[in-house]
C-alpha cells in the first residue's frame, strides 16, 4: 500500500470484509437516526402530556415497540463504526474519554428504555400503573435523549463534518 492510498483510507472507515464507508455517508446516516430518535421523543412527549385522562393506548404500544430496538441499533452503529471513526480522525486525547461515557450512557439508556417498554405496554393495555411515575420516567427518558443528541450533534458531527 502506497502513502497515498494510506492518505486516501483516512476519511473512510471499513466495515466487514473490505467494504469503506465515506464520513458523508456516516454523518448523514447518523442525521436520519437521530431525526427518528427525536421524533419518538415528541411521541414520548405527547404521551406524558396526555396523562392521566387522554392517553393514546396505541401510541403507548407503538412507541414501546420502537423503543428498545431503535435505540439498540442506534447504539451499536454509533459504538461499531462512527465510535472507532471519531477516535481515528480526532487527535485530541480526550475523544477516548468522551466516547467511553457515551458508552456507558448507551448502556444506561438501553436499561432504561427497556423498563420504559414495560411499562408503556401495560399504560397500552390499561392495566394499573402509577401514573405519576410513568409521567416522570417519560420525561427523564425523552429529556436525557434529546441532552445526549445535542451532546452527539455538537462534539462527534463536528469532527467528521472537519
Amino acid at each position: 500500500m502506497t502513502m497515498n492510498q494510506r492518505s486516501d483510507e483516512q476519511s473512510l472507515i471499513l466495515l466487514g470484509r473490505g467494504k469503506v464507508l465515506p464520513d458523508e455517508e456516516i454523518v448523514a446516516w447518523l442525521r436520519s437516526a437521530h431525526a427518528e430518535q427525536l421524533a419518538l421523543c415528541d411521541e414520548l412527549e405527547e404521551i406524558a402530556d396526555s396523562l392521566p385522562s387522554n392517553i393514546n393506548k396505541q401510541k403507548c404500544i407503538y412507541a414501546a415497540k420502537t423503543l428498545v430496538p431503535m435505540i439498540q441499533a442506534l447504539h451499536r452503529y454509533e459504538e461499531t463504526v462512527l465510535f472507532p471513526r471519531v477516535q481515528q480522525k480526532n487527535a485530541v486525547a480526550d475523544s477516548g474519554e468522551t466516547l467511553s461515557r457515551l458508552r456507558y450512557e448507551h448502556l444506561e439508556d438501553e436499561g432504561y428504555a427497556e423498563e420504559l417498554t414495560e411499562t408503556l405496554l401495560k399504560l397500552g393495555s390499561s392495566d394499573p400503573v402509577n401514573i405519576e411515575a410513568v409521567g416522570y420516567m417519560l420525561r427523564g427518558f425523552f429529556e436525557g435523549m434529546r441532552r445526549h443528541i445535542a451532546f452527539e450533534q455538537a462534539h462527534l458531527l463536528k469532527t467528521l463534518a472537519n
